[in-house]
């Protein structure tokens, strides 16, 4: 039983690093050497290494080469160059101009968030909570319900956003396995639970302030700054149509590199969409280079091969096995309770997955119902969580306190879910 107190031990360190904003990546390599140390009198010391070979190149028991590891560093990488390239050339600016004479009857309160959402950026809603804070006057909404609906809406997208770490993640080959685009369909309720709940939310807000008279100049020209998040997401259809044309089943093994390369693409289209100076903009491209999210996951890979080597999950799965609750239960709680302690969608799925997929086979859904509640819960989990970065800058900036959101919040994620799980459970047995 020492492979399973290191693991608790793990979580516990991981965790503390986590809230002193550690290095996330960095942080689950410690966790993993916690679980080595402990395990090492239960298991064999030559699977060690062997596991980390195969969380980062080599798989020594299929004797292949598997660069998965690689490939998602690369792709979250410049997933991250571009998000901090379309903030500081002022892409988003002028969208955000331009989406705000089109949408001028209260609308921008959820349209501003949303287009900073497509930017995957840590602490987005910050560069929103501005705009919201001054929306937000015209219709004298309180600093909270303006903290809410900056936050709300800035992870509509989530559900179904292709380019995104967490959505990655779970469908790598070491977690779900699936293609992206099943994924994005069994979240598609979500999806529009996302926005009909923010949208009823916002027009009970909004519904006894008068609506301005004069209508402004539409400003259509720089909506063409929403090609870059998108080119990725066409590219990929593409590819995906090429594909099943000439007869090429297995798309997801080529995903990756597919996203990397529209992501690539979209990075070097901006100075043209903006016109701005080259050298201007080599410049602005070095200083968005960031390698936390390749470490995060490196990190990642590692610490779940290294959980399989203690085979402290098994032990875990068994006695939580014990308890009188339905698998589907299991299946929602962990990755929601990850999602509150960590604050961090991505983390909470990778925490969280290890553990509840012993209960993959008595849940009695298949493997695509089964990634998207574990999605769904960690977002649901996320999303609220007092740590979470949105959360904390927005409350900053807008001068109030995420407690004061709980009240939005718990009937809008309970509705969220509700809807979730009731989809799965119809078409995903």
């Amino acid at each position: 039983m020492l492979n399973l107190l290191g693991i608790i031990v793990a979580f516990v360190i991981i965790i503390l690093l986590i809230r002193k904003k550690f290095n996330f990546g960095l942080s689950l390599v410690i966790g993993s050497i916690i679980v080595i140390i402990f395990s090492l009198p239960e298991i064999n010391p030559a699977d060690v290494p062997k596991a980390l070979s195969k969380a980062l190149i080599y798989d020594f028991d299929k004797n292949i080469f598997d660069f998965q590891t690689i490939e998602l560093a690369i792709l979250l990488t410049f997933i991250y160059i571009l998000a901090k390239c379309m903030q500081e050339t002022g892409a988003i600016t002028k969208l955000i101009k331009s989406l705000r004479s089109i949408f001028y009857k209260g609308g921008t309160l959820g349209v501003i968030p949303a287009v900073y959402g497509l930017m995957p950026v840590p602490g987005g809603a910050l560069f929103s909570a501005p705009l919201i804070d001054k929306e937000g006057e015209k219709y004298k909404l309180s600093q909270s319900k303006k903290n809410f609906l900056n936050v709300w809406f800035r992870h509509i997208w989530f559900p179904i956003f292709p380019v995104s770490s967490a959505m990655m993640l779970i469908i790598s080959s070491d977690f779900a396995n699936i293609n992206i685009y099943e994924l994005i369909i069994a979240n598609f309720p979500s999806f529009f639970a996302f926005i009909l709940i923010g949208l009823i939310f916002l027009k009970f807000y909004i519904k006894k302030i008068s609506r301005p008279k004069i209508k402004p100049k539409k400003e259509y020209k720089d909506l063409i700054f929403l090609l870059p998040p998108i080119i990725p997401i066409i590219i990929y259809v593409l590819f995906f149509t090429i594909f099943i044309i000439i007869g090429i089943e297995n798309l997801k093994d080529f995903q990756r590199i597919i996203f990397i390369f529209g992501v690539i693409f979209s990075i070097l289209i901006i100075p043209s969409l903006i016109k701005i100076d080259l050298k201007k903009y080599l410049n602005i491209l070095k200083k968005s280079v960031s390698f936390n999210l390749a470490i995060a996951i490196i990190g990642i890979m590692i610490f779940r091969n290294i959980i399989e080597v203690s085979k402290a999950n098994e032990i875990i799965a068994e006695m939580i096995g014990t308890l009188s609750f339905h698998p589907i239960i299991i299946i929602l709680i962990i990755p929601l309770i990850m999602g509150l302690i960590t604050g961090y969608n991505f983390g909470a799925i990778a925490l969280s997955y290890f553990l509840v997929e012993p209960f993959f086979e008595y849940s009695g859904l298949n493997i695509i119902g089964f990634a998207s509640l574990i999605f769904m819960s960690s977002l649901v989990g996320y999303l609220i969580s007092p740590i979470h970065l949105c959360n904390v800058v927005s409350s900053e900036y807008l001068k109030t306190d995420t407690t004061r959101m709980y009240k939005m919040y718990i009937p809008a994620v309970s509705l969220l879910l509700i809807v979730q799980i009731i989809f799965i459970l119809l078409f995903y047995q």
